[in-house]
């Protein structure tokens, strides 16, 4: 059964994109938990990271690398934290978001952001990628 990440890949749904390519998506968390919280996923529709396939997952990792330093220039942080939890969407992701603590990757702090606001944030971290 298709994900919502699915219908965003297939442009069922809107996103605003940050970067992409032949194998992997980087958007923006329409519920973020910081300004710039970005979803990073694996274009193959796999459910858990660790069945994805070695090589796959390095360049996963190298990709979601590129974005959390363009999102570093671009928001006001300490770090950019990642977390992969894999609960809530059966397609494997990597949240990426600006920190300056640990207490940042509290879940429970997370809010809809207007598209508006979305739209200005994707345009500036692109800008530094």
């Amino acid at each position: 059964m298709p994900t919502i990440f699915t219908k965003i890949l297939a442009g069922e749904i809107p996103a605003h994109k940050i970067l992409e390519n032949d194998r992997y998506l980087a958007f923006l968390d329409i519920r973020p938990v910081n300004p710039g919280h970005t979803l990073v996923i694996p274009k193959q529709e796999i459910d858990y990271i660790f069945d994805i396939e070695d090589e796959l997952l390095k360049g996963l990792m190298i990709f979601a690398k590129k974005v959390a330093k363009a999102i570093k220039q671009t928001v006001p942080c300490q770090k950019v934290g990642i977390m992969v939890a894999g609960i809530e969407v059966p397609h494997a992701h990597i949240h990426l978001i600006p920190i300056d603590g640990v207490s940042d990757l509290n879940f429970a702090r997370a809010k809809p952001m207007p598209q508006e606001e979305l739209a200005s944030t994707a345009a500036k971290i692109r800008a530094n990628l």
